[in-house]
């Protein structure tokens, strides 16, 4: 994740992460629905990977009872959530680092988006299973990446259609294949099923896939343990 600690690749991040992402905007719209299914109104939420502020943007506007803790290792990303939150940033604590300097909890919820992907297999179990410890049994997780099928060449077709949505969204061609090619030699991405695999392995229970979009894979989960959707005893 180096690239999050050049302020000129920081400053870009927001407009470049919405022409790379299909549905961007609904997917963080889609990530608050499901939360609000199972955590409560008065919800404290730990965002793993809040630099940069897009989801914490929508999901604060959407449940303004909400408070969050958003952690993010590059302090550049974290300046520019907090310059784009507006009056919401008072309803979030920062945290410059990695899930396992994050409070303790436990969360009502937990969210972490275009951020796993970065991840070698046993590191993201290591960290599901981190962020997993600080949830309240039966508390809804969130997560989406790069996740596409790993055998033979599906890959690269995978990764020619990333590339080929980048270019309809006005990245320039020469500019959508580095970005194609960074990804190959860069990402340790899973396929879906190994991403599920590891959900499981971790703690969480009642896996959906929710979202899909080319490269990218969404699941909402739950702690495993007590559970309930708003309404019903889930313990605080």
């Amino acid at each position: 994740m180096t690239g999050f600690s050049d302020r000129k690749a920081v400053s870009s991040y927001r407009a470049r992460t919405l022409q790379l992402v299909p549905g961007l905007r609904d997917l963080h719209r889609m990530t608050g629905v499901l939360l609000a299914e199972r955590a409560p109104g008065d919800a404290r939420i730990l965002v793993l990977g809040a630099g940069g502020g897009m989801e914490l943007e929508v999901l604060s506007r959407m449940q303004p009872g909400w408070r969050f803790v958003g952690m993010d290792p590059s302090a550049a990303m974290l300046d520019l959530a907090k310059t784009s939150l507006g009056e919401a940033v008072s309803r979030v604590e920062f945290h410059e680092g990695y899930i396992d300097t994050a409070p303790e909890g436990p969360f009502d919820a937990a969210v972490c988006l275009l951020t796993l992907h970065f991840l070698q297999a046993p590191e993201r179990l290591t960290t599901l299973r981190a962020l997993k410890n600080r949830l309240k049994p039966g508390a809804p997780f969130v997560c989406a990446h790069y996740s596409f099928p790993a055998d033979g060449a599906a890959p690269d077709t995978w990764l020619s259609r990333a590339a080929a949505f980048a270019i309809e969204s006005g990245v320039p061609a020469s500019q959508a294949s580095q970005n194609i090619a960074g990804l190959r030699e860069r990402l340790p991405v899973l396929s879906p099923d190994r991403d599920e695999a590891l959900l499981g392995d971790a703690g969480f229970s009642d896996i959906e896939l929710f979202y899909a979009a080319l490269a990218f894979r969404g699941w909402v989960c739950v702690r495993s343990g007590a559970s309930g959707r708003t309404g019903d005893a889930v313990p605080h």
